[in-house]
């Protein structure tokens, strides 16, 4: 005999999904795949795991966890979910994921900006190529940081990145170190980094010339012009 399910068990046993969701995920940019992740992720939050595992989430949707990983990765990336540090009442942290970026997104109207959109998601592509792999979700909210709380633009990063390379310290920290330095000095655009460090260069080479000639191009050959 079918047991009988009870309007009381299907009453408590809802989640809450906000209908903008459904009827604007398209417009963000988000698939279904992704929406999914969210959805499961809405569905932990409610259940008080508030950092589910990769592995967690891919014993309830069709992906692996490598998938799950990945989407886990490209949401922040997208600057749609976050991950923040919490502290308990014995004063211990820990981990855990927010998605009030993509709620402030969703409910936040804003003008359109595509070309620098386009900017911001080549940023990480950028990056990932640069250092030959994945970013870790650490590096992301850096970055991200440098974007929404430093008010650092994206060429100005792309920039402080190549200096990295060029100086063969590829590192955050260094990159932080750059990016820290232009800030303090009232240095906002590639063109005034540009500025700054052919300022530099040409001091260097003054006090330099009768000592030890250097070969500066490999130190500055980013200032000749952005690609």
């Amino acid at each position: 005999m079918t047991k009988k399910i009870s309007i009381q068990q299907i009453l408590s046993n809802q989640l809450n999904i906000p209908s903008i969701l459904l009827s604007k995920y398209k417009s963000i940019g988000l698939d279904e795949k992704e929406v999914m992740i969210i959805l499961q992720l809405l569905r932990y939050l409610e259940d008080n795991n508030d950092f589910p595992t990769p592995y967690d989430l891919s014993q309830y949707v069709t992906m692996n966890e490598k998938e799950c990983a990945n989407m886990l990765r490209t949401l922040i990336q997208k600057n749609l979910l976050s991950i923040e540090q919490k502290e308990n009442e014995k004063h211990q942290l820990s981990e855990a994921y927010s998605l009030n970026p993509l709620w402030e997104k969703m409910f936040t109207q804003e003008e359109d900006k595509p070309d620098e959109d386009q900017t911001v998601g080549t940023i990480f592509i950028l990056f990932e190529q640069e250092f030959g792999r994945p970013l870790s979700p650490f590096e992301i909210e850096t970055i991200n940081a440098w974007m929404d709380e430093d008010e650092i633009e994206p060429s100005l990063i792309k920039a402080g990145l190549r200096e990295s390379v060029l100086m063969g310290k590829l590192n955050f920290k260094y990159i932080d170190r750059i990016l820290r330095e232009w800030k303090k000095k009232g240095i906002h655009t590639v063109d005034q980094a540009r500025q700054a460090t052919k300022n530099f260069h040409n001091r260097k080479s003054t006090k330099e010339e009768k000592t030890i000639k250097r070969d500066t191009s490999f130190y500055y050959n980013w200032l000749e012009g952005e690609d």
